[in-house]
């Protein structure tokens, strides 16, 4: 099925593993140049070669802090001066850490709406000149269940992400006239770093491991706990001609684990 973006420029960022690489490696498989960041260079460096190991994409990396209003616009306009354009934006950062509201710090609140808020916010504003241009675009931001129904003890995640729901949505409504579609993936539990730092902190509160995954499994309608590519196989249809008439959403993946009919 041709999805209508072979050639398109995607930007995903925070890439080097997980869920954001999950994305790239969708993207490049249906024939987008894809430019990755992270921090971490090493991790950057493998994640490059393991998507033009297994695609025909050109590629493009750069070393980016997505708490660094100066390297997310950096990144973005090196992206377009190599390519010509920015197409497709995937936003994604490393998610907060486990914590009560009571265990929450201002300096905390403060790191985390840089990271999981204003990196959105710069990505967006950097990018928005070369879509309107194009007269087209994608942007869709990686955030999560909890801003559908908030995760015990992820306060930071709750709060924040919110806001990232509210901007989208916003944005949708200013950027529609220019084809630019804008849109929020919510995903619950993934096999990622993120959710082994959940794991690892109930295993250190006294559960069993094992124990921690059967009771997610067996709440889960699906059965099983995600894998990085069901999120990329809906940010690659999202990202797609296929979807041109949706915008404004926020679509959880997470096998029917929300209960909730909105």
């Amino acid at each position: 099925m041709d999805l209508g973006i072979k050639n398109k420029v995607a930007v995903v960022f925070a890439a080097s593993k997980g869920l954001g690489k999950a994305a790239a490696l969708a993207l490049a498989n249906e024939g987008c140049r894809v430019a990755i960041c992270s921090r971490d260079s090493e991790n950057l460096k493998k994640a490059e070669s393991a998507i033009t190991q297994a695609t025909a994409a050109q590629t493009f990396t750069q070393v980016v802090d997505v708490s660094d209003k100066d390297q997310i616009t950096e990144f973005i306009n090196n992206v377009a001066a190599k390519w010509g354009s920015v197409d497709i934006l995937v936003n994604n950062a490393g998610g907060p850490p486990v914590a009560s509201f009571e265990q929450s710090k201002d300096d905390e609140w403060l790191k985390w709406y840089e990271i999981t808020f204003m990196s959105v916010v710069r990505a967006v504003k950097a990018s928005i000149p070369y879509m309107k241009k194009n007269k087209w675009g994608r942007i869709i931001n990686i955030t999560s269940s909890s801003v559908k129904s908030p995760v015990e003890n992820l306060i930071y995640s709750n709060s924040i992400r919110m806001a990232v729901v509210g901007l989208a949505k916003s944005l949708s409504i200013e950027l529609g006239p220019y084809g630019i579609n804008v849109h929020n993936v919510a995903p619950g539990y993934h096999m990622t770093d993120g959710l082994e730092r959940i794991i690892i902190k109930k295993v250190e509160a006294g559960q069993k491991r094992e124990d921690v995954l059967k009771a997610w499994t067996d709440n889960i309608p699906v059965r099983r706990i995600g894998e990085p590519q069901d999120l990329a196989a809906m940010i690659t249809f999202l990202a797609s001609d296929l979807a041109g008439y949706l915008t404004g959403t926020t679509i959880p993946v997470e096998g029917g684990n929300y209960r909730g009919v909105i």
